[in-house]
C-alpha cells in the first residue's frame, strides 16, 4: 500500500543545515515504498543558499517558503475584507489578553538558573515542583470550568481559521498583520476590562513587538500550499515540529480534511518560553498566551502526536494533548558508526574523561571544569578531553572563557592548549589528530560526561551508549529516560556531585564495564534508525486507515463535476450506524460521473466525496 505523505519542516530538511534534517532524511530513505511531498519553511537566507541534501526518488516534489522575510501578498484589502480582518484579529487579541492559556511561561530568569534546567517545572512523575511551578495565567483562572476553557479554545481556533480563509479568499494578510489596525486592535484588547494585569501594562513598544512576532508566526497562513494540487492531495500531513511548523498541517486539515501527524523531538513552546525570558512582562505574557493557544490547537486537531521522549510528552499533556493520541517514538540513530568501538575491548586510558558536544553556555562546561579540579585532587592522573566546536559568536566567546578558566584552575600545567598528555584539560575538534572521528573521540575515554543545564534529547549520550561507555550526566531533559539505569545521574550545576560520580567510576573498572555493556544493549534496542522507521511506518498506516479518502468526482468528459458533494459531507461528527461501502460512483455522484481517488490505492467506507479543481503549481517537481 502506497501512502502519499506531505512532510512539513521548519528550518531543516531538505536543507543541508538546520534542525532534524538527518532524522527526516533517514525516515524518507527508509520508507521507499511510500511517496513524499516536502513542504519546507526556511529560517535564513544563508540556509537557502547552502542548498539541499541529495533527495531520494520517493521525494516527488519540494515546495519552500521563507520565514525570515516576506513580501506583501497582494493588493490592499478592500472595505469588507478589512472588516473581516478586524473581527478575526480582535478576537485573537481578546483571547490572548484574557489569559487562561493552557500552559503559561515558567519562571525563567538569569537569577533562577534552576528553572532553566526543566522549564516544565515537573518531577519525573509529572507533578509540579513547588519552586518551579508555572506562573498563573490570571487570578482565579484555575477555577474555570472545562467547558469555559473549551469555549476559549474555540474562539482562538475560529479567529485563526478566519484569518486563513481571508488570506485564501482575498490575499493581503501579510500587510494587514503589519498594519496599524493590528496594533490598535491589540491595544484595545489589552485595555479591555478583565484583561491580564501584565497585558494592561503593555506600552507601545511592547505592542509593536508582539504584533511583529504574531505576524511572523502566522506567515504560513498566506501560503498557497492548501489547494487540491498541493497539501490537499496527500493522504497524510506529517509536521516534524509543533508551533509555526504545524500551521500548514492545521490548514490542510481545515481546508481539505487531511489528517495531521505531529512529531516533536524538542518542544517549540518550551523554546519560545526560554527565548522570551528577558522580554518585558507584557511581551512575555502575550507571547506565552499565543504560543500556548497555538500548541493546544495543534494537539487538539492532530490525529496522532509522537513525542520523542517522556519529557516532551509531559509538556504536551500540560498543553492539553489527549493521552490517547500520544505515541512515544524515540529518535533513530545510526548504530553502525559506533559498532567497531562498541564491540571492541575497552583499551582507553582508564584515567580519561571525555565530553563531546556543541560548545555553548547551556552545556555548562564551567561546572565541568570546576568538577574536574575536584577530581584531580582525588585522582591526580585524571585527564579531561573536551571535544567539540563552538556554536556561533556566543559559543566562541564561551569557549574563550572556558580556556581561560582551565588555565586559571591549572596554572602550573596550562599555559595554553596542548596535546593530550601534556595538559590535564584539552580542547579539541572532531577531525583533529587526537579525534579523527566521532567514534574515536568516545573511544578515547573510559567515562563520558554530560554537564548540561538544558537538554532536549541527549544525542551525545546515545552515541556514548552505542560505544559501550559508562556515563555521568546531569538530570535534565530526557537524560534519565535515555540512560534508564545504565549510567550515573547527578543534579545540574553541582560540580561536587559531578566530581564524586566521576571519581566513583574512575576507581571501579568492573562497574564501568557492566554499565557500558548495559548501555549499549539499551541503545541498540531503543534508539536505532530501524526501530524509528518501523514505528512511523505503522503509525502512517494507522492514521490513514482511520481517515476518509479524498476523491475527485469527474463527469463523463473527464472534467471535475461542480457541486457533486453536498455541504453535509463536510460536517464533522460521529455516525451511530455502521458505515457501508460507497458505490464506485460515490454516494452523491451524478449519473455518468466517475470518482478518482487521490493519493494512492485506498478507500474508506462511507468516505465523503469532494469535487476539486487543480491549480497551477510552482514547486520543484521530481
Amino acid at each position: 500500500m502506497v501512502v502519499r505523505i506531505g512532510l512539513v519542516t521548519e528550518g531543516g530538511y531538505p536543507y543541508v543545515s538546520g534542525d532534524a534534517r538527518l532524522w527526516c532524511d533517514r525516515l524518507v530513505r527508509g520508507l521507499g515504498q511510500h511517496e513524499f511531498d516536502v513542504y519546507a519553511l526556511s529560517r535564513s537566507e544563508r540556509q537557502e543558499d547552502e542548498g539541499w541534501l541529495e533527495l531520494p526518488p520517493q521525494v516527488r516534489r519540494v515546495r519552500t517558503a521563507p520565514l525570515w522575510s516576506t513580501e506583501d501578498d497582494g493588493p490592499a484589502l478592500g472595505r469588507r475584507a478589512r472588516r473581516r480582518f478586524r473581527e478575526h484579529y480582535e478576537e485573537l487579541a481578546a483571547v490572548l489578553c484574557a489569559g487562561d492559556a493552557p500552559v503559561q511561561g515558567p519562571s525563567v530568569s538569569a537569577e533562577s538558573p534552576s528553572s532553566v534546567s526543566d522549564p516544565a517545572g515537573l518531577e519525573p512523575d509529572g507533578s509540579a515542583r513547588p519552586s518551579e511551578s508555572p506562573e498563573p495565567a490570571s487570578a482565579g483562572s484555575s477555577a474555570l470550568s472545562r467547558e469555559a476553557s473549551a469555549v476559549v479554545a474555540d474562539r482562538f481556533a475560529n479567529a485563526l481559521y478566519g484569518l486563513a480563509e481571508l488570506a485564501r479568499d482575498e490575499g493581503g494578510l501579510v500587510s494587514a498583520l503589519r498594519s496599524e489596525s493590528a496594533v490598535r486592535a491589540l491595544e484595545r484588547a489589552c485595555r479591555a476590562p478583565g484583561a491580564l494585569r501584565t497585558a494592561r501594562e503593555a506600552r507601545v513598544p511592547d505592542l509593536l513587538t508582539v504584533a511583529a512576532h504574531v505576524e511572523r508566526a502566522l506567515r504560513p497562513l498566506s501560503l498557497d500550499w492548501y489547494e487540491d494540487d498541493a497539501l490537499g492531495s496527500v493522504d497524510l500531513c506529517h509536521s516534524t515540529a509543533g508551533g509555526t511548523a504545524a500551521l500548514p498541517g492545521l490548514l490542510a486539515r481545515h481546508f481539505a480534511g487531511v489528517p495531521l501527524l505531529v512529531t516533536e523531538y524538542g518542544v517549540q513552546l518550551r523554546t519560545h518560553y526560554l527565548a522570551s525570558a528577558d522580554a518585558p512582562p507584557a511581551v512575555r505574557a502575550l507571547l506565552a498566551a499565543f504560543h500556548g493557544r497555538l500548541a493546544a490547537e495543534v494537539y487538539r486537531r492532530a490525529a496522532l502526536i509522537t513525542p520523542g521522549n517522556t519529557h516532551t510528552r509531559r509538556w504536551q499533556e500540560r498543553c492539553g494533548a489527549d493521552r490517547t493520541k500520544l505515541r512515544t517514538v524515540h529518535p533513530g540513530m545510526e548504530a553502525s558508526r559506533f559498532a567497531e568501538v562498541g564491540e571492541a575491548p575497552d583499551r582507553a586510558d582508564a584515567d580519561t574523561l571525555v565530553w563531546v558536544g556543541r560548545i555553548e553556555p547551556a552545556k555548562d562546561l564551567i561546572s565541568l571544569l570546576h568538577a574536574f579540579a575536584e577530581i584531580r585532587k582525588e585522582e591526580p592522573k585524571a585527564r579531561l578531553r573536551i571535544v567539540g566546536a563552538a556554536a556561533g559568536a556566543e559559543g566562541a566567546a564561551y569557549l574563550g572563557h572556558c580556556r581561560a578558566l582551565a588555565a586559571q584552575l591549572f596554572p602550573d600545567e596550562a599555559e595554553g592548549v596542548h596535546a593530550v598528555g601534556d595538559n590535564p584539560v584539552s580542547f579539541e575538534e572532531i577531525g583533529g589528530p587526537e579525534a579523527p572521528t566521532l567514534a574515536e573521540a568516545y573511544a578515547s575515554g573510559t567515562v563520558i560526561v554530560l554537564s548540561s543545564v538544558v537538554e532536549g534529547f541527549p544525542i551525545g549520550l546515545v552515541e556514548a551508549m552505542f560505544c559501550g561507555r559508562a556515563t555521568v550526566s546531569t538530570d535534565v531533559g530526557a537524560v534519565v529516560e535515555v540512560i534508564g539505569g545504565t549510567g550515573l545521574v547527578v543534579p545540574p550545576r553541582n560540580p561536587r556531585a559531578l566530581a564524586e560520580a566521576c571519581v566513583t567510576l574512575l576507581r571501579d573498572p568492573e562497574r564501568r564495564e557492566r554499565l557500558g555493556a548495559a548501555a549499549r544493549a539499551r541503545a541498540l534496542e531503543l534508539f536505532t534508525v530501524e526501530q524509528n522507521i518501523a514505528a512511523f511506518h505503522g503509525i502512517y498506516l494507522e492514521v490513514v486507515s482511520h481517515s476518509p479518502v479524498h476523491r475527485v468526482i469527474l463527469d463523463d468528459t473527464g472534467e471535475p463535476l461542480p457541486f457533486a458533494a453536498p455541504a453535509e459531507s463536510h460536517v464533522p461528527g460521529r455516525w451511530t450506524g455502521r458505515p457501508t461501502p460507497a458505490p464506485a460512483t460515490g454516494p452523491t455522484a451524478a449519473p455518468g460521473a466517475r470518482v478518482v481517488a487521490r493519493g494512492g490505492p485506498r478507500w474508506a467506507a462511507g468516505a465523503p466525496v469532494r469535487a476539486t479543481t487543480p491549480l497551477p503549481t510552482t514547486e520543484a517537481a521530481r
